[in-house]
């Protein structure tokens, strides 16, 4: 098992998305490996500016889509900013479709050229998002897709990649053994439910351990310090919670630090470096995995920069230039990758500030 966690930890892939990170605090981004390859069809000439894009994560008041969208912090309406556009961030206050989707209708009623989304539901979102493709918008979807109803996906790192490294992390560190719960954001939080998918697959090699359930806190603070509270109480031999959303990672070290099973239970999932430093510090959380956010969002705006001023289409092969990020290919599925998590723990922590 340690093995495995030295092939998480030390490969070249790894080690190139440490600069896209360290982005945060000043430094430059790199492109995905995919990313640096030639294509016939390459953009050229400039962009179109002017163009009225729409950032849309799941929810507003998101520390995690703060990052990945605002200016300050170099993400989604920086780039816009950079590229002449005019771009505004617009959602609801929670992780719903409910919530989303008159954000949605009201920026397409307004002209938006482009839309730039972070999928709450897989297809309740899909009646409103084809009405816009259908009048000439494009759609980019980030962090968490909507296949039938996008133009293109910027997808954050291998689906794959994800649900099986985090399991990878937390087994290497209970032993191989124990039993296990997962704090998710919602039940139909595609991302999410993508990872999970991939975890329990992985779950497979180790047969001693166990999960015992999967529960859901809706990337709502309160509601996933609940949630966490009751896995605390209703799993007396619980040895591990892995969290794949920065808000549940959040709340579960905070439950499991105040109580009488820090040491005893092991958290981790994705969380943002700023927000985990105490629980890592205390031991609460040994490592956790994230890119970074801000890159995420820059390169997607970019992405519907690029196909809005119709420089490429969504075919694989075509590529675009991300600004500051460097050059990116669209691949397989209409999808163009940022590249692979990076782990975060108590040797390394200390130098990021997102």
């Amino acid at each position: 098992m340690k093995g495995s966690l030295r092939r998480v930890l030390l490969v070249p892939a790894v080690l190139a998305t440490a600069s896209v990170v360290l982005a945060a605090c000043g430094s430059s981004g790199t492109s995905t490996p995919a990313a640096s390859s030639s294509s016939s069809g390459s953009s050229s000439g400039a962009l179109k500016t002017g163009l009225k894009v729409f950032v849309i994560p799941k929810n507003l008041g998101n520390p995690y889509f703060t990052t990945s969208d605002s200016v300050k912090s170099g993400g989604a309406l920086a780039a816009l900013q950079t590229l002449g556009e005019t771009g505004s961030e617009t959602s609801g206050t929670a992780a719903t479709p409910a919530s989303q989707i008159p954000a949605i209708q009201a920026a397409i009623a307004k002209g938006a050229n482009a839309l730039v989304v972070s999928a709450t539901d897989p297809s309740a979102l899909c009646p409103t998002l084809n009405a816009a493709i259908k009048k000439g918008t494009t759609v980019v979807t980030y962090d968490s897709d909507a296949p039938a109803c996008r133009t293109l996906f910027v997808n954050q790192a291998s689906t794959a990649q994800i649900g099986t490294s985090e399991v990878s992390l937390l087994a290497s560190e209970i032993h191989d053994s124990g039993q296990i719960a997962i704090l998710s954001a919602t039940a139909s939080a595609p991302n999410q439910n993508a990872w999970i998918g991939f975890m329990k697959q992985e779950l497979k090699k180790y047969p001693k351990m166990k999960l015992v359930t999967t529960v859901y806190g809706n990337d709502d603070p309160t509601t996933a310090t609940q949630v966490a509270q009751g896995l605390l109480q209703h799993y007396p031999n619980l040895k591990g919670i892995i969290s794949p959303t920065t808000v549940g990672i959040l709340a579960a070290a905070q439950v499991v630090s105040a109580s009488s099973r820090r040491g005893k239970v092991l958290v981790t999932g994705l969380g943002t470096p700023d927000s985990m430093k105490k629980y890592v510090s205390d031991g609460t959380v040994k490592a956790f995995e994230l890119w970074n956010p801000a890159n995420l969002g820059y390169l997607a705006a970019y992405a519907a920069v690029a196909l809005a001023s119709k420089k490429i289409t969504n075919a694989a092969g075509q590529s675009f230039t991300a600004g500051k990020l460097g050059k990116f290919t669209v691949g397989p599925g209409h999808t163009v990758l940022l590249g692979p998590p990076f782990v975060f723990n108590k040797s390394n922590i200390s130098q990021f500030n997102f």
